[in-house]
């Protein structure tokens, strides 16, 4: 399940005993701290029995289910990849007698027996309120230590700035059509933000560096996470190489990776690393907020919605499609006034698309 993965917890079957299964097909999935991974059948044949049950917690080489694959012959399924020294199970007969393990499997010595835990107390009165306890997922609570950690550990320290997104709007509506035509992808304005943030940490390098022990490390490439809302939680894909791509590559690296996290088949590696995370609220109707640093990193850009507001512009008064924009960052590593040149570079470019083709 990778180096990183200890165990899971054996979240759902996905065929019942007496089912028949093909070989390589899902046959139940694990929940990691991280991502949910399938576990496949190595061969065809019916469900004989599972050996675990749902909610179990699980490590590498657990046996979880034994397939039938021929009259008294039957295949274990372990939950973890086959190792690349394993060999195949030995051929039977149909006509044979079952084949055994051919070397005892010790057990893990039981430990002493303790009282049972007392009953969950409720801090909700119960002749008040109906109240029901869910157990939280393994993702939620990594998700939830992790901010905790990053509370805990980071100086943490918010600036905001808004944003007129008109004209990032109006390049947007020019050149939607032809933008799709050519690329096969729409043009949203994350992308916008993107190239916004990657212009912005290349003029402020210290935001997309990380403070190690006594040192900080400034890194010489830009990889942005894209906070992802699921209905298992929140998982942050990364969006490798950022500074080296152009709207048509952001998009579709965007919309790929937001399928794989709505659809649960994500992987460990497309989560790995970042250096830097754009959150965007405002999808969800957030006016404003204060995100939360995503560790090891040492910013995090919010987004919000846009909410038409009166303007002065060129001493009228006029409507315009506002943002507003959060810098959440690290005080120990980075001053304010760093932070305030991130966002108004942000706010610069998103406002006037054009100085990226100028570099200005």
């Amino acid at each position: 399940m990778g180096e990183s993965i200890t165990d899971g917890t054996l979240a759902t079957f996905l065929k019942k005993p007496g089912e028949s299964v093909e070989a390589d097909e899902a046959i139940a999935q694990i929940e990691t701290d991280k991502v949910t991974i399938d576990i496949s059948s190595p061969a065809s044949g019916v469900i004989q029995e599972y050996l675990v049950k749902e909610g179990d917690t699980v490590e590498p080489g657990t046996k979880v289910a034994i397939i039938s694959k021929s009259e008294g012959a039957a295949s274990h399924i372990a939950a973890s990849q086959k190792t690349p020294d394993s060999k195949p199970p030995p051929q039977t007969d149909d006509k044979q007698k079952p084949k055994v393990e051919s070397s005892p499997v010790a057990e893990k010595p039981k430990a002493p027996s303790s009282p049972p835990p007392p009953p969950k107390q409720s801090a909700i009165e119960p002749f008040k309120y109906n109240v029901r306890f869910v157990p939280m997922t393994r993702l939620r609570k990594r998700v939830a230590t992790r901010l905790k950690d990053s509370q805990n550990t980071f100086a943490l320290l918010t600036t905001f700035n808004e944003v007129d997104m008109t004209n990032l709007m109006k390049l947007r509506s020019q050149y939607k059509d032809a933008f799709h035509e050519k690329h096969g992808v729409k043009l949203g304005l994350m992308s916008g933000f993107i190239k916004a943030a990657v212009s912005a940490l290349q003029h402020q390098p210290v935001v997309n560096a990380v403070i190690d022990r006594d040192d900080i490390i400034y890194r010489d490439y830009v990889d942005i996470s894209i906070a992802v809302g699921t209905s298992k939680g929140l998982v942050v894909p990364v969006i490798r190489d950022a500074d080296k791509m152009n709207f048509a590559e952001i998009e579709k690296t965007i919309n790929n990776l937001a399928k794989k996290a709505n659809e649960g088949t994500i992987s460990i590696d497309e989560m790995a690393g970042g250096s830097f995370t754009i959150s965007n609220g405002g999808v969800y109707g957030s006016l404003i907020s204060t995100p939360i640093i995503n560790p090891p990193q040492s910013a995090i850009l919010g987004m919000h919605s846009i909410v038409s507001r009166p303007m002065v512009v060129g001493g009228s008064v006029v409507p315009r499609p506002m943002m507003y924009v959060a810098l959440t960052y690290d005080h120990r590593q980075i001053d304010g006034r760093e932070a305030v040149y991130f966002l108004r570079r942000v706010k610069d470019v998103v406002e006037d698309p054009q100085r990226l083709l100028l570099d200005i």
